[in-house]
């Protein structure tokens, strides 16, 4: 074979070899087209499921405890931390459908902690189109004087916010409180009150001021705090840090969620379980002579549902939980 005719086989083979690899190109580019395509469809999927259960759960809350009601004017506290601007966001779009008229107005209390990026909340409220209100007050020297360095600074800063925010609510002329407290918060509460304060003692959904004065909720009780972190960050929330609460790692409280994580994650569904005990308390089998009367209580001779099987081994049969989770997929957003 002449070198010319050799030269144009090679090259024909050559031509081949490089349509073949164009074309396994060509394929592999659709194919990670499309995976990429089916990624952000699944990831629109859960997040419309996140959006609906957020909803859910806090008209949920709403109705179990009555926190709504018509002709409401409700201050909604904003830190600029992940659960206010996720409350804030829902209890907006639950107004839009809800079966009665209220008013909301976002309040922020600037602290005065050094370096908190003062235009954010106002450049934020103003841009969602909500009436608000910052309220300044230099807490944060106040509580730095007070409290040694190294202990916490929870309790005065807490005592200190309240009667500030009491303050602003009359001048706002709102009769409700909304904080952004979750479902974990109420769990780490509860837990804190046990195994530091000798109490059964929760976070309630919904209480009165210390004064009376006003009626405080949380409609994020019924609400998951991985939830709300997923919502901030398909959100974008432009999210403030505390550096006061936010930068103490030895908090109790801090102790007290890791050890929650830390058994939700060996056992999957006690979290869930947790907080229908909440709502399950049976006070005769408890040991609070306030709560029920021990003393005077007397043999009927009658069946009592409430009644001690002594003999019988426990059972231990949760509610079904889960079942509010099937199929919900955890996704990267």
């Amino acid at each position: 074979m002449n070198a010319p005719l050799q030269n144009a086989w090679l090259e024909a083979g050559s031509d081949t070899a490089l349509a073949d690899a164009n074309a396994a190109n060509f394929v592999s580019l659709e194919a990670a087209q499309a995976e990429q395509k089916a990624k952000a469809l699944k990831i629109e999927r859960e997040t419309h499921k996140l959006e609906k259960r957020l909803c859910r759960q806090v008209g949920q809350a709403i109705s179990d405890f009555n926190m709504i009601e018509e002709g409401d004017r409700i201050m909604v506290c904003m830190s600029g931390g992940k659960d206010s601007y996720g409350m804030l966001d829902i209890l907006l779009k639950m107004k839009a459908r809800a079966p009665v008229d209220f008013e909301l107005i976002a309040v922020n209390l600037d602290q005065k902690q050094p370096g908190f990026p003062a235009d954010i909340l106002p450049a934020y409220l103003a841009k969602v189109g909500i009436p608000f209100h910052i309220e300044t007050q230099d807490t944060y020297s106040i509580v730095k004087d007070k409290i040694p360095e190294g202990k916490t600074m929870c309790s005065l800063c807490s005592r200190l916010r309240r009667g500030i925010l009491y303050k602003v609510a009359r001048e706002l002329k709102c009769n409700k409180l909304a904080l952004g407290h979750h479902r974990d918060d109420m769990l780490q509460t509860f837990f804190l009150n046990m195994f530091f304060g000798g109490k059964l003692k929760g976070m309630p959904p919904k209480l009165l001021s210390d004064n009376g004065e006003f009626m405080v909720i949380r409609p994020l009780a019924h609400v998951a705090e991985a939830d709300l972190s997923r919502w901030a960050e398909h959100r974008q929330f432009p999210i403030i840090p505390c550096t006061l609460c936010g930068s103490q790692e030895n908090l109790q409280r801090k102790q007290i969620g890791n050890m929650i994580r830390e058994w939700q994650k060996k056992f999957p569904g006690r979290i869930e379980n947790m907080f229908a005990a909440l709502q399950n308390v049976v006070p005769s089998h408890l040991m609070d002579t306030q709560l029920h009367d021990f003393k005077n209580l007397k043999i009927t001779g009658m069946p009592s549902e409430d009644g001690d099987k002594a003999f019988d081994e426990e059972s231990f049969e949760a509610p079904n939980v889960m079942a509010s989770l099937q199929g919900v997929q955890v996704v990267q957003l």
